[in-house]
């Protein structure tokens, strides 16, 4: 099976992060707001489209990185991510308006990060959350077993 790249974002503000929460079949989850790249699609391309579609935010966010990768693999290799995050500040913008495209998005909140060791986040990052800080160097997280 190939890999299937997904682009996501640390998106800040005060000191939180905005997580998306998601819901399938049997699964409820928490993950950074992003997707899958298309064919043809630049990794930025692919992610201003994911953070329209799932929050709602569709003005040309400031965004560096990328700032960390992460695989997850799937128990006997049925589905492998390369998980592709780059970082961004939400400023003032309201998140009251945020609506999703998505029919998987089931909400969205910005948590601090000591609310994140508890939390259902996949890919489980927690740790990387809670201490990353705007200009820390890019960092590989490692292969992550997926749920």
């Amino acid at each position: 099976m190939e890999p299937r790249i997904r682009v996501s974002a640390v998106l800040r503000r005060e000191g939180r992060i905005l997580l998306i929460r998601q819901e399938k079949p049997g699964k409820e989850y928490w993950m950074l707001p992003g997707g899958g790249v298309d064919a043809g699609e630049t990794l930025l391309e692919a992610l201003k489209r994911e953070l329209a579609e799932e929050c709602g935010i569709d003005e040309d966010l400031p965004l560096e990185g990328p700032i960390a990768v992460v695989e997850s693999i799937a128990p006997h290799g049925t589905k492998h991510v390369v998980h592709i995050i780059f970082a961004g500040y939400l400023g003032g913008r309201s998140l009251e308006a945020v609506t999703s495209k998505d029919a998987a998005v089931r909400g969205h909140r910005l948590f601090a990060g000591d609310e994140l060791s508890d939390l259902p986040v996949h890919p489980p990052i927690q740790r990387f959350l809670e201490r990353w800080e705007p200009g820390d160097p890019v960092v590989y997280l490692g292969a992550m077993w997926a749920p």
